[in-house]
């Protein structure tokens, strides 16, 4: 006699087809990287990991006290309010307006994102459709490709080059691309390059947004970091920027917040509606908690974030200056914590990378994870001791390479 068994549950055998959104998504090539180096260190090996972009310094103590204190606290336990709270806006204007003498209206010209990567995601879907074209750098930060490919957007490329001080030739672009285009990603400091942006480029760029109608998208993730003595400019200093744009700004980088997820989006009003309108389908917004202490971050002594460019421009001076022992030559990086290197003779930024991480065990990022236009270099970050940033040196003089 045949009997029902209620404990086994019956197996589906029909295909689960992902939606074409899902299938055109760019591979995650940090992941690859992650995987790769993961191998080396479960086989025993020391490795000396410069190729991700994760701050290796704790949360300053005051900004975690304020967590522990705020988790007490049975208003947070509650929904937040959809878009966040009044106070932390306030605090990421009054931080703009300390740092950059910009003026923002806390309740319209501000968004609250889960970390500047979402915001730079959304904003692609907020204003793409099928077969729009984003202007998008190369090399660049691959998170907007996911954005554009989300959207059913096409991505138009700008090469970034040497010769150009890594920044955009807006003339280089054909008629067609610009004319099709509604969406511009710009990053400086920049990542992978490592270089700055004058006043002048903004300019230009707003001149050159307000004249063929594309949102300007500035990703300042590494605004708070630049080197001897240049402070990085902000898009939203200049005259015009918030009638073409906005920019993503995150407390990750700033006050080793990366896993907190802390972002915003400031500028024009229409673009902070619209991603507000698309977080209130998503999200909830952050613990309140966390948006508390993250206030606190914003407007408190600021002691940590400059304690924290001199020990990222410490480990910058040492790492080139070893560098320049084993005759490996390049350019300093201006901003940001990373450092942008050309590859020796007879090596693709691939095969180099592969080739330390199987004979030094030091991981770095090759160019072209960040666009076809990043063949010929890799990306090391400044996240680990001078110790460390010395000891991969040696193991690569080890090698033999230059000189």
């Amino acid at each position: 006699m045949k009997t029902n068994n209620p404990t086994k549950a019956a197996v589906s055998t029909f295909p689960m087809i992902p939606a074409e959104r899902l299938q055109e998504l760019p591979t995650q090539f940090f992941a690859t990287l992650v995987r790769k180096a993961n191998v080396q260190i479960a086989a025993g090996h020391d490795v000396i990991n410069l190729g991700q972009g994760n701050p290796d310094r704790p949360t300053p103590p005051h900004i975690v006290k304020a967590l522990q204190q705020a988790a007490e606290n049975p208003q947070y336990h509650r929904y937040p309010p959809f878009n966040g709270y009044l106070f932390l806006k306030e605090a990421a204007a009054q931080r703009y307006r300390e740092d950059y003498g910009v003026e923002l209206d806390p309740e319209t010209e501000v968004a609250v994102l889960f970390g500047g990567k979402t915001g730079l995601v959304e904003i692609a879907q907020c204003l793409l459709n099928p077969g729009d074209v984003c202007l998008v750098p190369n090399p660049g930060y691959p998170d907007y490709w996911s954005g554009v490919a989300l959207a059913g957007a096409r991505m138009a490329f700008m090469p970034l080059l040497e010769s150009n001080g890594f920044l955009p030739d807006y003339s280089a672009l054909s008629a067609d691309d610009v004319n099709r285009a509604k969406l511009l990603f710009i990053n400086y400091p920049n990542n992978p390059t490592a270089v700055s942006a004058p006043a002048s480029f903004y300019e230009e760029t707003i001149a050159f947004a307000a004249k063929h109608g594309i949102v300007v998208a500035s990703d300042f993730a590494y605004g708070a970091i630049g080197f001897d003595g240049q402070k990085p400019v902000s898009f939203l200093q200049l005259p015009g920027a918030k009638e073409v744009g906005v920019e993503f700004y995150t407390l990750s980088k700033t006050y080793n917040m990366a896993g907190w997820r802390v972002g915003f989006c400031l500028g024009n009003r229409e673009i902070v509606r619209m991603i507000n309108l698309i977080q209130d389908h998503y999200y909830c917004s952050l613990f309140g908690g966390i948006q508390e202490a993250a206030a606190i971050a914003l407007t408190g002594p600021q002691d940590s974030v400059h304690e924290l460019v001199q020990m990222y421009q410490s480990r910058r001076d040492t790492l080139f200056g070893a560098l320049d022992r084993i005759g490996w030559q390049a350019s300093r990086s201006q901003g940001s914590f990373f450092t942008w290197l050309p590859v020796p003779k007879g090596y693709t930024s691939e095969s180099f990378s592969d080739m330390l991480l199987e004979k030094a065990k030091i991981v770095v990022a090759p160019g072209v994870g960040f666009g076809d236009h990043g063949e010929g270099y890799v990306r090391l970050g400044l996240l680990s001791t001078e110790e460390r940033l010395r000891e991969a040196v040696d193991r690569i003089d080890a090698l033999r390479l230059f000189g």
